[in-house]
């Protein structure tokens, strides 16, 4: 196996890979930055350039793009409160208040050191480990899914910002946008209003890019006509060796969570980050700085979303199931290519596998160059006047909802979407929580259905299967953690 990857490396730094890989990297930063432009759309566009190269320089555009996309949507996220990516839907919670108080260069440094060292470590995982990970992913069935997302609804308590109580409501909020659209189980409409559009629910992007990018242009708005906020000022570039240590245990921890997701189909970076995110703060020795500039909370989701990059292809892979939607498409260019994936491809093609785990080391090598060199020239960005940083928040969260579906509802539903992150920040409510229930309800929903129809409506089926009682015991704990922490913080305000 160590043989064939470095067969791997020697055919990717003897061909033209290297070089694709780069322009992929380059281009999948590019599209992440923008929002509305996902990965999984770019590589859906750079297919047809493949069939005319060699099967591992073409796939090692395709893995450089995924990894550099996912990485990409931090930027905007960081410095404008404009997730480029679903996945930085978590990175933003504290990336953007660390970039506020003038330290954007630092929290891009953390992002970009994250995403590698959590790539590079679900590279790794990837290489080395990916037959026998899917031998326990391929075990996920309906109950255990309906615990996954229950236990990531769990994280609500850790996103609420010290108010468990509204943080519940803002859930539910989150879960009621979630159940719009066609019931996945009986098929029945549900809250569509006689529109054809909402047929299909409501799409994640134009939500995610309304609640916190359009509701910032609002805010935006009121702010410059009111001069009450100065412009930030910039402090320091990078971080320091303390800091690095501080985050370190995180971003290792949170690559294993964002492999081991990325592993199971079905799931992707955006419950992998939330995940992630969710742990660090529940494990930090410093949790009251989560949501408000916290190292740890800009590290984690980075390490959890671009370890789940290739989390998702270990499934790919060796069962031919796509993890997320972005390696459904490169499943789709595999078989174009005249590649079956599967057990055999490891011993048929071993060549063209081991090009692509030497691409997915690599790709996280040139991302960190590429970030940290970068991070000066994009955190420049905040110097500029807030009226033009509002105006271009304007631009890209209207262009960002249209381009996701070329319609015009979307950009309705994004707005909307921003006048409800509006109104949430003006009555003091989390805003978090919803993405969670919307990201985390349909998948708890149709598995919960499914789940009753193999069972024939007994629930003791989530007590019969190993995986289920493992993530139960895991719930409670997490449950019982939070309702100590919480009556414990309400018995210390009443005696103070």
């Amino acid at each position: 196996m160590l043989g064939y990857l470095f067969d791997g490396f020697g055919f990717l730094f003897s061909s033209m890979a290297a070089l694709a890989l780069l322009a992929g990297v380059v281009l999948g930063i590019i599209i992440g930055v923008l929002p509305g432009l996902t990965a999984t759309m770019g590589i859906a566009l750079l297919i047809p350039l493949t069939y005319y190269v060699d099967p591992g320089i073409g796939l090692s555009l395709l893995i450089g793009l995924f990894a550099g996309g996912i990485y990409g949507g931090s930027v905007s996220a960081i410095l404008l409160k404009t997730p480029g990516t679903p996945a930085a839907g978590a990175t933003l919670l504290d990336g953007y208040p660390l970039a506020q108080s003038g330290h954007a260069g630092k929290a891009i440094t953390i992002a970009t050191i994250s995403s590698a060292i959590g790539g590079l470590i679900g590279a790794i995982i990837l290489s080395f480990l990916a037959p026998q990970i899917a031998k326990i992913a391929v075990k996920f069935g309906p109950p255990e899914y309906v615990l996954l997302g229950v236990y990531g609804l769990t994280m609500i308590s850790y996103v609420s910002g010290g108010s468990l109580t509204r943080g519940l409501f803002a859930g539910c909020i989150g879960l009621l946008i979630s159940t719009f659209g066609i019931d996945p189980i009986t098929s029945v409409p549900r809250f569509t209003f006689g529109t054809l559009n909402l047929l299909t629910g409501f799409e994640l992007l134009p939500i995610l890019i309304g609640i916190f990018a359009m509701s910032q242009a609002i805010e935006g708005v009121r702010d410059v006509r009111t001069e009450v906020k100065a412009q930030v000022k910039l402090t320091k570039i990078g971080i320091s060796l303390k800091e690095f240590v501080r985050i370190l245990p995180h971003v290792v921890k949170s690559a294993f969570i964002g492999t081991f997701v990325g592993a199971i189909p079905g799931t992707g970076t955006d419950i992998a980050a939330f995940l992630s995110y969710g742990e660090a703060k529940r494990s930090s020795k410093h949790p009251e700085e989560f949501g408000k500039g916290s190292i740890e909370g800009v590290a984690a989701p980075e390490a959890g979303n671009n370890a789940c990059v290739n989390g998702a292809m270990i499934p790919m892979f060796t069962l031919g199931i796509p993890g997320e939607a972005a390696t459904a498409v490169i499943l789709g260019g595999l078989m174009v290519l005249g590649l079956q994936p599967g057990p055999l491809l490891f011993t048929e093609k071993p060549e063209v596998i081991y090009t692509v785990f030497a691409s997915t080391i690599t790709s996280n090598l040139i991302m960190i160059v590429l970030g940290i060199l970068g991070a000066r020239f994009f955190a420049k960005v905040l110097s500029l006047p807030k009226s033009v940083i509002v105006a271009f928040i304007f631009i890209f969260s209207v262009l960002g909802a249209y381009s996701m579906r070329n319609s015009m509802f979307d950009v309705l539903v994004m707005a909307m979407a921003g006048l409800l992150g509006f109104a949430f920040s003006i009555i003091k409510y989390p805003i978090p929580p919803v993405l969670l229930g919307v990201i985390l309800g349909p998948l708890v929903e149709s598995n919960l259905g499914r789940t009753l129809l193999i069972s024939d409506g007994n629930l003791t089926i989530f007590f019969k299967r190993p995986i289920s009682i493992f993530f139960i015991l895991i719930i409670v704990a997490t449950i019982g953690q939070n309702l100590y922490k919480h009556y414990s913080k309400k018995q210390k305000n009443k005696t103070l």
